[in-house]
């Protein structure tokens, strides 16, 4: 295998926004430059000796010369080989090595010729290649492959997720995770502006963080435990504690049997809690963060987007573009017997008190389309946590919480609300509901030393990722869903 220099570059200021061209990668044992940086900067590198490696998308000739394209991280790059310029056996093997084996190719880089155009035709921008003198097969790839990489047929999603490490090498599968980590960076970015701090709250509990049924038991040595369904009760501990402004991104555990596009028994998050601040104050948290990863998607990762695009104008029909429609604030406030009128209205029948299926919230974005928030839930339909105003009373006198919804069209994003922080109706919310105070006796005692009035949220990652990526399926968007019927890989 060829030896790779490792040299010094030249840095790039702090915080430059570079992404995923490459630019900024130190090089490594294996490669002095990405590909990316020789098709973006190779005017600068002509005539340089460079190590690259990637995988091989495809491998084109025979006799004495084969071209060779390498994909990475970063782009596409062609070698060009030849055999009276390196190792004959070598040369050989690449020729005929299956797609998708990884290749490192040490030469020199060279413009390629320009196409032949049609006079009065521009001339395209220049392209570049590394002609080589030594390369190593790094692995070898089995054929035939359970799916393709750049093969532009349908694969049913059941096969792209068995052979996930295969499909996140489309280049708009790979653009999603792409785009799935920046927003969990601008998240985390806009929410340190406002004054919050990340915390870490355990995924192994000893009760049911929300209450109800939906937990999956495990043994905790000894000791019968469960899989955390939400950082709640933890967050509210923290904050309690003095730490005011907190929030998390981390997993969740649901044990509930749904079969639906938008469903999932593991999620990431964002969670959120304020001391001093109520209902309104958190959703205007929530509004603010969610217009800064929207106009930050819109400024920084358009290229991510257009490859997304490409993808959707290739499919058979042609799927509309997405667009990143940066939303406008405020988000549109409907309570909840606001959002029964109109239901009421477009002749459903529902009464106040009844759930919001996502049919009844169709009527609701036909009148709000994009993010509207659902506040003023009927406190018998919000968990036990949820604070309430005794004189906040719907029709009929159903009493009203300070719980809330963020919907984008049918589909529920988040929920939250002002937390109950007076221990006496802690406590009786708790027996109100079927649950046992004592077992809830480590969060309720957090309360019975003072407790500001707080409020907070969590707001479903994937969720998001559907709505900024157009995705039909909550699963598109998570790297490997887990589900009731599924568990690997």
């Amino acid at each position: 295998m060829p030896t790779c220099e490792v040299f010094k570059r030249e840095r790039l200021p702090p915080n430059t926004m570079t992404g995923r061209d490459g630019s900024s990668w130190e090089a490594t044992s294996y490669r002095t430059h990405t590909l990316g940086e020789i098709s973006r900067g190779g005017a600068e590198l002509i005539n340089s000796e460079v190590t690259v490696a990637g995988y091989a998308e495809a491998v084109r000739g025979r006799g004495a010369i084969c071209f060779l394209m390498l994909r990475d991280g970063t782009g596409h790059l062609q070698a060009f080989l030849k055999k009276d310029n390196m190792d004959e056996d070598i040369f050989t093997t690449i020729q005929s090595t299956n797609r998708e084996s990884v290749i490192q190719v040490t030469g020199v880089v060279a413009q390629k010729r320009p196409p032949k155009v049609a006079e009065g035709e521009p001339t395209p921008p220049p392209e570049y290649e590394v002609v080589a003198n030594s390369a190593s097969i790094l692995s070898v790839a089995q054929a035939p492959m359970p799916m393709g990489v750049t093969d532009k047929v349908h694969v049913e999603l059941p096969t792209r997720l068995d052979n996930r490490h295969i499909d996140l090498r489309r280049s708009h599968v790979n653009a999603m995770f792409q785009l799935r980590g920046k927003v969990l960076q601008y998240g985390r970015d806009h929410l340190i502006t406002e004054g919050f701090g990340e915390m870490n709250s355990p995924k192994i509990i000893a009760s049911a963080s929300e209450g109800g049924t939906n937990l999956f038991p495990m043994k905790y040595f000894e000791t019968d435990a469960y899989l955390s369904q939400s950082p709640q009760l933890y967050k509210q501990l923290a904050v309690l504690g003095g730490l005011e402004r907190v929030f998390e991104v981390g997993p969740a555990f649901r044990a509930e049997e749904h079969d639906t596009y938008r469903h999932l028994n593991e999620f990431i998050s964002f969670d959120i809690e304020m001391a001093f601040a109520n209902d309104d104050d958190v959703m205007g948290v929530q509004e603010r963060m969610i217009h800064y990863i929207w106009k930050s998607v819109s400024e920084n990762d358009q290229h991510l987007i257009d490859i997304i695009n490409q993808w959707r104008g290739e499919q058979e029909p042609p799927l509309e573009p997405i667009t990143v429609d940066v939303p406008s604030l405020p988000f549109p406030r409907v309570e909840y017997s606001d959002a029964i009128d109109i239901i009421q209205g477009a002749g459903e029948k529902i009464a106040w008190g009844d759930d919001i299926e996502a049919h009844h919230a169709d009527m609701i974005a036909e009148k709000y389309p994009g993010f509207y928030f659902l506040p003023r839930w009927p406190m018998s339909m919000k968990p036990f946590y949820i604070f309430h105003n005794p004189d906040e009373k719907g029709p009929g006198g159903g009493q009203l919480s300070r719980g809330f919804d963020l919907n984008y069209g049918r589909d529920e994003m988040c929920s939250g609300g002002q937390r109950e922080h007076r221990t006496d109706v802690l406590i009786k919310n708790l027996e109100n509901m079927g649950l046992n105070p004592p077992d809830f006796a480590f969060y309720v005692d957090g309360f019975r030393y003072g407790a500001p009035p707080h409020a907070g949220w969590g707001l479903g990652v994937a969720r998001l990722l559907m709505v900024l990526t157009g995705s039909g399926n909550v699963r598109e968007t998570v790297l490997f869903p887990r589900d009731r019927r599924r568990v690997t890989p």
